[in-house]
């Protein structure tokens, strides 16, 4: 399916979370940088690469059973959904949505022959995903917000440290704004609410005022220029920090770039209008900022019941296997009451 007008006017534009705006220093228009290969952006199909976390902890609270209709709703390396798939059974059908085009076609291979529907869609447009597909309720949904192994391992999409690909950070690099562009054209107040808001990074005006700097002299444009430009503006500790230098303010543009906190927000709102009386969401996050909408989404208890009264981590064994999943958190709520339309 391919992405519904809903969803092209909420994310067809990139960060609009900050009432800075998103006009100022428009006239910057350098050509994107070069791919790091021949393959085209978002459509590379190599096997999964990406290991899904808290897979037990998941089924656990989803009790997914046979015959009903579950939401996949971040396909991802298709890890958690083949979960899905073996708990609804024959009778059974899983929807799996992602916004990331390579995830769904990678997908739409290695799931073929199951009861199955894939739709590239935001997880907060999963009301119109339903509708194309004529579904009207389902009974659970899962959400894993996490960034995929696949996406980082991928040197065209700029999520990792070392990529001498363009510095991109798009779930869907059909659509909105490239962080390249973002950070040689915003001004240096913005980008640094942007790095303190979204990564909650200490160093954001330190970090702004060296991309600043060295922009000027030339355009910032692969993952690796950046990473080096935030790794200098950083000051340096003993011990060493135990994340890179730059992972705060590569998440704060990758929020920013893919509108992450607004689509989960909005999401948190939506979807219980389209779980059946009784059903079930579960949401891993990988951040505080995300958690937090979670927890407080879930404390309105005429809409939910929480089946987790704080967040369900990784465990030793897990970890060691995945490191990965150190920081993912998950919280799980039922509906209380059946919620009508009249609510979205």
């Amino acid at each position: 399916m391919g992405r519904t007008g809903r969803q092209r006017g909420r994310i067809g534009r990139a960060w609009d979370e900050s009432a800075a705006g998103w006009d100022e220093s428009a006239a910057f228009r350098e050509p994107p940088p070069p791919a790091h290969s021949s393959r085209r952006m978002g459509t590379v199909m190599a096997a999964s690469i990406h290991t899904a976390v808290l897979p037990a902890e998941v089924m656990s609270f989803l009790a997914v059973e046979p015959g009903m209709t579950v939401v996949d709703g971040t396909l991802g390396g298709g890890g958690h959904t083949r979960l899905l798939l073996d708990a609804v059974g024959p009778a059974g059908r899983v929807i799996a949505l992602d916004r990331d085009p390579a995830a769904i076609d990678r997908g739409a291979r290695e799931l073929a022959g199951n009861p199955v529907r894939f739709a590239q869609a935001n997880f907060c447009d999963l009301p119109e995903a339903l509708d194309a597909l004529g579904i009207d309720r389902v009974d659970r949904v899962l959400l894993d917000v996490g960034l995929s192994s696949d996406q980082l391992a991928d040197q065209d999409r700029g999520f990792s440290f070392d990529s001498e690909g363009p510095l991109d950070l798009r779930f869907d690099p059909t659509e909105g704004e490239p962080a390249w562009r973002m950070v040689n054209r915003l001004r240096p107040e913005t980008l640094a609410d942007i790095i303190y808001e979204f990564g909650e990074e200490r160093f954001s005006r330190r970090i702004a005022r060296r991309i600043a700097d060295v922009r000027d002299k030339a355009p910032i444009r692969t993952s690796r220029d950046l990473a080096r430009v935030v790794t200098a503006a950083v000051p340096r500790t003993k011990p060493p920090q135990r994340i890179h230098p730059a992972t705060r303010t590569f998440q704060a543009l990758r929020i920013a770039v893919n509108q992450e906190l607004k689509s989960l927000r909005i999401a948190l709102e939506r979807i219980p209008t389209r779980l059946a009386p009784g059903g079930r969401l579960a949401v891993i996050s990988f951040h505080s900022l995300e958690d937090r909408l979670v927890k407080e989404a879930f404390r309105n208890r005429q809409v939910w019941t929480a089946l987790t009264r704080s967040p369900v981590e990784a465990g030793p064994d897990e970890v060691a296997r995945n490191p990965r999943s150190r920081s993912a958190k998950l919280r799980a709520a039922a509906t209380a009451v059946p919620v009508g339309d009249a609510a979205t």
